[in-house]
């Protein structure tokens, strides 16, 4: 990732932590600097005005049900002064949008998936464009073990190998029908690369590197399985919630 540079040294002491409990704490962060940003980005003094008139005509409109015409003037005006607390709004989303994509990337490169671990088997999947036949090779630095052939004949759409090795970075070579391709594998206690390769304007379409989604909550009796990004929404909602009753934000 572009930024590793920059967030390595940041937020790297976290990976060092459950997972879930470094989500919450970046959950916590991300939505308090939202929420100060938001708060000196925009006019609170004119937010709560609008927020305060939005209220006053909502509980108007509940007063004129049985009469449409006139409902349907306040409606406007709801959404006249919606627009206006909306156009406020956006202006601290031009602070945070950039930056909170840029974190949000390095957590999904983080936390989507459970690393490779040192001595653990793995797979590793060439996946064609379509059903081809011929020879396949998989070339391996020193520190990996091909578990099995490495060459083997395509048979179908993919060839599959199960690998293993020591803790490192590697490169994995595949080499059919004269061409070779490569593919980044990293053994780590915390950390992996992106699992799949697309492969463009070939006759291999990717290559795939299995890593188990990681599940950071699971709900009992619900069968729900939470992964980075559903835990960050929840905790994120709730700390939003907390963050701007206590220093009044409108």
């Amino acid at each position: 990732m572009v930024f590793d540079s920059i967030l390595n040294p940041i937020f790297s002491p976290l990976l060092k932590l459950p997972s879930v409990l470094a989500i919450i704490l970046l959950s916590f962060l991300i939505s308090l600097i939202i929420t100060l940003i938001y708060k000196y980005a925009t006019d609170q003094n004119l937010m709560k005005q609008l927020k305060e008139e939005i209220k006053e005509l909502q509980k108007e409109l509940k007063e004129l049900r049985n009469e449409p015409e006139k409902a349907m003037q306040v409606q406007k005006q709801v959404m006249q002064t919606n627009m206006k607390y909306m156009k406020q709004s956006f202006k601290s989303m031009i602070y945070t949008f950039i930056p909170i994509i840029i974190i949000f990337s390095w957590m999904n490169a983080n936390f989507a998936y459970d690393p490779i671990l040192p001595e653990q088997e793995f797979t590793t999947t060439v996946v064609f464009e379509e059903e081809v036949e011929g020879i396949i090779e998989l070339s391996v630095p020193e520190g990996i073990i091909v578990n099995g052939d490495a060459k083997k004949e395509v048979e179908g759409d993919m060839v599959k190998w199960v690998l293993s090795g020591k803790e490192g970075e590697y490169l994995l070579e595949y080499i059919f029908d004269g061409k070779t391709y490569n593919k980044e594998v990293l053994i780590s206690e915390t950390k992996y690369k992106e699992p799949i390769k697309k492969v463009k304007g070939d006759i291999l379409k990717s290559i795939e590197v299995e890593h188990k989604k990681k599940i950071l909550i699971t709900i009992p009796g619900v069968d729900w399985k939470i992964g980075w990004l559903g835990t960050y929404i929840i905790f994120s909602i709730m700390f939003s919630i907390l963050i701007r009753r206590v220093i009044k934000v409108y």
